[in-house]
Formats: structure tokens, C-alpha cells, sequence
């Protein structure tokens, strides 16, 4: 009932229960037969009839002892009702042109409740005049209608009695707690205690129905009753019948569609009307039964002068015509924003926080019973620039590929997830359909999504961060020759690492020295992996869980040999967005979520989960990686092509499997962050042999990418990166000593002694220096280094011909196809 219900006269109720006094001394004598039970049954009838009338009538006071016989059972029973919330519609909404725009709605009955001011008087007195046209002059009992129904019991049908709309609405109200429920087994026990046919269960119906009345008035009683009642299948409460049916609203119901919802009320699994196939009632035969029905409403209507002869006669030539306008559950309707697979993962947040719920069953009931307002973090804007940008390259199905592709952007600082979208349609029937998929390939799969896909490159972001934990720069020089590395050159003091050689190898042929800022803008996988022997492997798994990142599968386990270097590891596309805004936020990670605030059915805020924010990086760490990043997406930069250059500072990081399998571009400026995918969803089709659009597979992420970049850029803007320390960026300057002419092991202990890393070539080469001497060092004599360095001597033959001079770094960051699966991030 509303806040607004008032009780009914309590001077009025004292004065029924003045004059029923001397007779409550009376005790019922329990019944032995069948007409025993009837005759206790009118007794009870008529005391509740009495108790509840709005004035007494003399006929009833001539009963007395009949009236006396069953006070005091009556009084003794439970009075009551306990009215709670009926099931409502829950709405999820997102933003469109900074509006809230309802995308989806879920429901277990399809209602959305109305005040008495927002019904239609036709409908009003088309259920009043059918169902019990004495409402308004009757107390909460129908006395007439129950001797009706004790005269048809005694000729040996069941127990019957006729009901009064205040009756009706309690049996629904008692119904309606069952469908609250979620044990089987008691809803079956509930439905008996409240609808079964008994005299007990029609007793105790009368109880409450007199105290409903003594507590509320005959207008929200009737208001009540058209909210709960059911119009046929999931179809709840007039104002939706009068949308499902009709296209219209309970307010503006004409008198032959007031009449026809009147008649469904009667007998809604039989005469609903929208079975148009229907043998006994379809459209063929114009809705016969129903139309018979509706006929009678419209002749009561006419005899309880609501309405006049010719408008009755009018109504009557009318056919039924419905407009069914079905109100689609779940997240299928989002589809038409491109926004079902959100939807989905915010259904899925629901059904897993307990504060909707302490078990998943009770949070299926709240959203679906619960009239939640879900106003969401997207924004459908947004959205509908990713969805164009996406499908114009990759469609939801292609022949010979199990073909994928998803983006998902966050902000930073809030969590608030503001894309999410993907190649194919949502679908989550049991009928496969092409094109389709009940996936959600941004997300883990607890929450709906894939066991994730690998990340290659854009794992080298926590290798950077391992790197400069671990006292390293950005500017400092490594060897990028090797191509087999020894597990033993490798430290993890997280688990074992025994096992074969590791093979790496670059997209664009062989590297030699480099430094650190051109391995990562360039993607070269050698540098990456001679890097990996100067640090803990253990830490760069430590710094990406640090920033939030974790398995896409509980079921999976973490890949901890050399090659997670390079992003073997299966991650979600959003898990891996949420981690780069991270990084662009000094260190500071942010859970992602997709809810901003649920409101109640009653106007009150439901408690919602909100972003959990932690330091995962210590700032200065977050500051150079994103310098490093930045770098990816300027000129010479393996993600250059997708920048849009409007001003706004943008860190990325690319990545492509072995084989080209998968496809990433993660980047995040100092506002929002965005991850792109496109690969394999299963198999082992290479991108790079495939086109789109014209775009070979291996830049298409660029193509896909750029637009939402623009996009995103022009909603948020965006400020520069923190500054790193030069620390950071040069670590302890060494100035490299001129060490030619020295003896190997003389020149190697005084670098070493320098902190430098040695390597002493054993292939002598021609120079002028004296045989067996230091022929020359990479990097030379002059050069800038710091602690931990690499540097590599060569000896001298002997033959004066010249110094070699020392090779330049060439190569990207292509696919590394190795025994354990290491990836490239190119």
C-alpha cells in the first residue's frame, strides 16, 4: 500500500465492536459433518461480514447467536497481512547525450505499479462493476456472493465463496509472497496455504480482508488489487497490461479496452489475447471467448450506470483488436545500443554481490522482483563511435576463423567503465546462431566472458616496471644479439624454472645494442628477454598483480617460465585496460565498475560496490613506465599509425602472439584508458594472412583504434604524464673508460669493479691493437653507462687492419615462436 493510506474510522470499528460484545462470550463447537461445516462456515462469514460493513445491517442483527458462534474463532485467527512490495520491473539505463536512457529490464512478472490517479476510470469501474459492484457499499466481505457459494458446497461441489475485490486482493497478495520464494517445495506449501480450496484457507482469507479494510481506504484497496492482479503468462498489474496488450498506458485505456483487460482478469490463461492462433479464442473468431466476456463487463457497466446504453452498444461493435507490444527481458534489448554484453556483465555484478543478496538465488529475486533503478557507467556515445569503429572492420563471422575482436574503455581514478563492445551479437539462447555468441570477450569468465586471451607485448608494461624497481633506467644500454637463452640464465624466486633453451627471435631480423626506451618503442623481443636475466621474474609478475592484473580463468594457472616475459598468460581485455590506467595514474590502480547508483522501488538508494583503489605502483615506477609507453605511439613507434595527434598525450603498448594469433593495443592517457583486441577466439588462423577492409590483420587494430581514441580525447582531454626522475631515466651515470690495449681479464675486473655487466667475446677480430688485447668495447670508451650495464669486449688478432665498427640495433617486436609459447608484443 502507499504511504498514503489512510485507516477507516476507528470511532465507527469501537461502535462494531460495542454491539458485538455480549456475543464473543460464545465458543464455537467444533463441526461434525458436512452441513455442520457449512453452517460454520456462514457463521464466520457473516461475523466478518458485520465486522467489516460500513454500517450495520438489521437483518444481520437478527442472527445474533449464529454471529455469536463464531467471534471469538474469528477474532482468534491471524489478522495481519504482512502487504509487501509486489514484484516490480528492474530498469538498467545508461547515458545518451548526458540523459539516462533505459537500455534493458528485467522482470520475474512483468508490472510496473501506478497510483490510483494514473488508472483510467473505465478500467476502475469495469473492474468494480464486473467483479463486485457492491465494493463501494460493502464491507470487506461479499455476504451475498459467499451464501451463493455455501448453497453450490452443500449440493457437493468444494467449498466455495464468492469474493469481494478486497478479497480477491488478499488472496493475491498471499500469492504473490509465494512467488517471493525460492524453494520449491515451499512455494507448493505457500500456493496451498493460499490459494488451496478450503474452508480454513477461505476463513482466514475473510480475516485479513477485514482488517485490510479496517486500515485502508476503498481506493487504494482497488489500487492495490489492479497493481497485483495477473493478466495472463508474466503480464502483471494493469499498467502493464495495458502497454503489453494495447500499446497504451492504464491512464489513457478507452472503454472497450478497459472492458476487454476487465474481462482477461476473469480467466487470464484462457483469455488473453495475444494467442492470435488460439482454436477456442484466436483472432480467426474474433477473440470469442474474450469478447463474450467483455460483453458481459460492458452490460454490468451499463446496470451500474457507469456508463450509458449507447455507449455500451458502441463498445460492444467494437472488435477486439490487440496491439501487442511485448516488453523484451533481459539484456537482448540493449542490442539495439549495442550495449547487451555491458548489460549482461551488470547483471552478472548483481547476481554476485551480496548486497543484493545472500545467495545467488535471492539476488536473481532482487533484480528480478525488486524494481531496481540500475543507472549505469556507460556511455552510449561513446559506445555507438567504439561499435561503428569495430564492425566497420571486423565482422561478427568470417569463414576459416574463429574470428573475435572487443574494445573497453575505463576512466582513470573512478573505475567507471564507459565502452564495451565486440564483433558479435549477444546471444544467449540454447540456438546457435552465426554471428552470435553468449561470450563476453572483455571480461573474465566468472562475469561471463572467455578464459581470456594472451596478451604478448602489452605484458612488457610490467617487465618495465620490474625493471626499474629493481634499480634500472630507461636510457640503459642491453645486448640484444642473444636469440637462445639458457633457463639457467634466468632467477624466479616464485617457482621452478627448470627446462629447455628459450629461442626469441624479432619480428624485423636481429638486434644488437639498444637502449631500453628504443626496445620498448620499437618492441624488440631480444632486448625484453636479455632484461629478463637482470631482474626476478617472480617481480614482474608481482608488478603486474600489483596494478590489478589476474588470470581471466580461476582455473587457469599463471605461465612463470622466461616467456611470460614477452605475455603468455591468458588476461581480459578489461583486467588489462584497468591495469594501464593504473600506470597513467602515478601507480594508482582502480577496480573497474559498472554501476553508479541503484535506487529502490520505494525512492530509497540501494547499496551499490564502488571502486576499490590501491597504490600498485610506487609513483615514480608508474611515471617512467608511461614515459617508456609514450614513446609506442610517437614516430618510429610500433603503435604510431593509430595516434590521432589532437594534442592529448597518449602512452600505448602493441602486442601480437606467436603466429599472429592475437592482436592488442592497450593505451591510457591521464583520463581514460582503452584496450582493443581482435584474434582467435579458438584456432590458429594468422591475422597477418588475412585482410579487413582492405587493412592487413596485423594493423587493424591501429584502424579500429584510432577513431575511439579521437573519441575518447575529445570527451575527456587529457594532461601531460607525470615527469620520471632522472634516476629513473639515466640511473648512476659511469663514464665508460678506455680500456683497449688491456689485457681481457684486466679490462673485465675493472668494469666489473664499475658495476658493469662483461661479456668477453672468445672470436678474435682484426685490429691494430697488440694480439690478445681488448680490440674494442661496445659501448666505447666516452660512452655514458650506469651500474648494471652490459657491456661486450672484443680481442684483438693482432692484424693491423682497423677497428669493426660495432653493429647498429635493427628489428621490431615480431612473433617468437619458442617450445613453451612465448609471444611477441609487436
Amino acid at each position: 500500500m502507499p504511504d498514503s493510506d489512510r485507516p477507516r474510522s476507528s470511532a465507527r470499528l469501537a461502535a462494531l465492536d460495542e454491539r458485538l460484545e455480549p456475543v464473543k462470550r460464545f465458543e464455537l463447537k467444533p463441526a461434525r459433518t458436512r452441513g455442520g461445516l457449512i453452517a460454520q462456515f456462514l457463521g464466520l462469514a457473516l461475523v466478518a461480514a458485520v465486522l467489516s460493513s460500513l454500517f450495520l445491517l438489521p437483518g444481520f442483527l437478527g442472527l445474533g447467536a449464529t454471529a455469536a458462534a463464531g467471534v471469538s474463532d474469528f477474532d482468534a485467527l491471524p489478522a495481519d497481512l504482512h502487504i509487501q512490495q509486489f514484484a516490480q520491473n528492474s530498469t538498467v539505463y545508461a547515458k545518451q547525450g548526458g540523459q539516462d536512457v533505459p537500455i534493458a529490464t528485467f522482470f520475474a512478472q512483468n508490472r510496473q505499479d501506478v497510483a490510483f490517479d494514473q488508472i483510467a476510470q473505465t478500467m476502475k469501474d469495469a473492474t468494480v462493476s464486473a467483479e463486485d459492484p457492491r465494493f463501494y457499499t460493502e464491507g470487506a466481505v461479499d455476504i451475498w456472493g459467499t451464501l451463493r457459494g455455501a448453497v453450490a458446497t452443500v449440493a457437493g461441489g468444494d467449498v466455495q465463496g464468492g469474493s469481494s475485490i478486497t478479497q480477491q486482493y488478499v488472496k493475491n497478495v498471499e500469492v504473490e509472497k509465494c512467488e517471493a520464494l525460492t524453494s520449491q517445495k515451499k512455494v507448493e506449501a505457500c500456493y496451498t496455504d493460499a490459494a488451496g480450496v478450503t474452508l480454513q484457507r477461505k476463513v482466514q482469507e475473510m480475516r485479513y480482508a477485514v482488517e485490510v479494510e479496517k486500515n485502508y481506504s476503498k481506493k487504494d484497496i482497488l489500487t492495490g488489487y489492479l497493481n497485483v492482479v495477473g493478466f495472463g503468462g508474466q503480464v502483471y498489474g494493469v499498467q502493464a497490461a495495458a502497454q503489453y496488450y494495447f500499446g497504451t498506458t492504464a491512464a489513457k485505456l478507452d472503454l472497450a479496452q478497459a472492458a476487454t483487460l476487465a474481462a482477461i482478469l476473469n480467466n487470464p490463461a484462457n483469455l488473453r489475447i495475444d494467442q492470435p492462433d488460439s482454436k477456442d479464442n484466436g483472432a480467426a473468431n474474433g477473440y470469442a471467448l474474450t469478447k463474450a466476456r467483455r460483453d458481459y463487463v460492458l452490460d454490468r457497466m451499463y446496470i451500474t450506470h457507469t456508463i450509458t446504453k449507447q455507449q455500451r452498444d458502441a463498445a460492444k461493435a467494437t472488435p477486439i483488436q490487440p496491439t501487442i507490444t511485448p516488453t523484451t527481458q533481459g539484456c537482448a534489448a540493449a542490442q539495439q545500443y549495442n550495449a547487451a554484453f555491458f548489460c549482461d556483465y551488470v547483471r552478472d555484478v548483481i547476481l554476485t554481490d551480496p548486497a543484493y543478496g545472500a545467495t545467488s538465488d535471492d539476488r536473481l529475486q532482487t533484480l528480478n522482483r525488486g524494481g531496481l533503478k540500475i543507472y549505469t557507467t556507460l556511455n552510449l556515445d561513446l559506445q555507438q563511435v567504439a561499435q561503428a569503429s569495430l564492425s566497420k572492420y571486423i565482422p561478427g563471422s568470417r569463414p576459416g576463423i574463429d574470428l573475435g575482436a572487443s574494445n573497453v574503455a575505463l576512466e582513470l581514478g573512478t573505475g567507471r567503465i564507459v565502452t564495451m563492445v565486440q564483433n558479435r551479437a549477444f546471444n544467449n539462447t540454447d540456438t546457435p546462431i552465426d554471428g552470435t555468441t553468449a561470450v563476453n570477450y572483455n571480461t573474465d569468465e566468472d562475469y561471463g566472458g572467455s578464459q581470456g586471451f594472451q596478451t604478448g607485448s602489452t605484458f612488457k608494461a610490467f617487465d618495465l616496471a620490474a625493471w626499474l624497481e629493481s634499480g634500472h633506467s630507461l636510457y640503459e644500454t642491453v645486448n640484444a644479439s642473444q636469440h637462445v637463452f639458457p633457463t639457467s640464465d634466468f632467477t624466479n624466486t616464485c617457482a621452478d624454472i627448470n627446462g629447455p633453451a628459450w629461442p626469441v627471435t624479432n619480428d624485423e631480423g636481429s638486434a644488437s645494442r639498444l637502449s631500453v626506451m628504443s626496445a620498448t618503442a620499437e618492441s624488440v623481443n631480444t632486448a625484453f628477454a636479455e632484461m629478463g636475466t637482470k631482474v626476478d621474474l617472480c617481480s614482474i609478475l608481482n608488478a603486474a598483480k600489483g596494478l590489478g592484473v589476474h588470470l581471466a580463468s580461476k582455473s587457469s594457472s599463471w605461465v612463470q617460465t622466461p616467456s611470460l616475459i614477452l605475455g603468455t598468460n591468458y588476461i581480459s581485455p578489461l583486467t588489462m585496460a584497468t591495469a594501464y590506467a593504473g600506470i597513467a595514474n602515478n601507480g594508482m590502480v582502480c577496480t573497474p565498475i559498472a554501476i553508479d547508483r541503484v535506487v529502490n522501488a520505494d525512492g530509497t538508494d540501494h547499496k551499490v560496490g564502488k571502486t576499490s583503489c590501491t597504490q600498485g605502483l610506487k609513483p615514480e615506477i608508474a611515471a617512467g613506465v608511461a614515459y617508456a609507453l609514450q614513446g609506442v605511439i610517437k614516430g618510429g613507434g610500433t603503435a604510431a599509425s593509430a595516434n590521432p595527434y589532437d594534442g592529448v598525450p597518449i602512452m600505448a603498448k602493441t602486442g601480437t602472439t606467436d603466429d599472429s594469433l592475437e592482436n592488442w593495443l592497450i593505451t591510457s592517457t591521464t583520463k581514460v584508458a582503452q584496450a582493443t583486441w581482435v584474434g582467435n577466439v579458438s584456432g590458429s588462423t594468422p591475422l597477418r594472412s588475412l585482410y579487413f577492409n582492405g587493412v592487413g590483420g596485423g594493423n587493424v587494430k591501429f584502424s579500429i583504434a584510432k577513431p575511439i581514441l579521437k573519441a575518447l580525447n575529445a570527451t575527456y582531454g587529457g594532461t601531460d604524464f607525470t615527469e620520471p626522475t632522472d634516476a629513473v631515466l639515466y640511473g648512476s651515470q659511469i663514464t665508460m673508460p678506455d680500456v683497449t690495449g688491456k689485457a681481457p681479464d684486466v679490462a673485465q675486473k675493472l668494469l666489473e669493479g664499475l658495476g658493469l655487466d662483461v661479456t668477453v667475446e672468445s672470436t678474435p677480430v682484426d685490429s691494430d691493437k697488440p694480439a690478445g688485447t681488448v680490440a674494442a668495447s661496445d659501448p666505447a670508451a666516452g660512452a655514458s653507462v650506469e651500474d648494471g650495464d652490459s657491456v661486450t669486449l672484443t680481442v684483438s688478432n693482432g692484424r693491423n687492419i682497423g677497428s669493426t665498427p660495432a653493429p647498429t640495433a635493427t628489428g621490431g617486436g615480431g612473433p617468437s615462436p619458442t617450445p613453451t609459447g612465448s609471444k611477441d608484443g609487436g
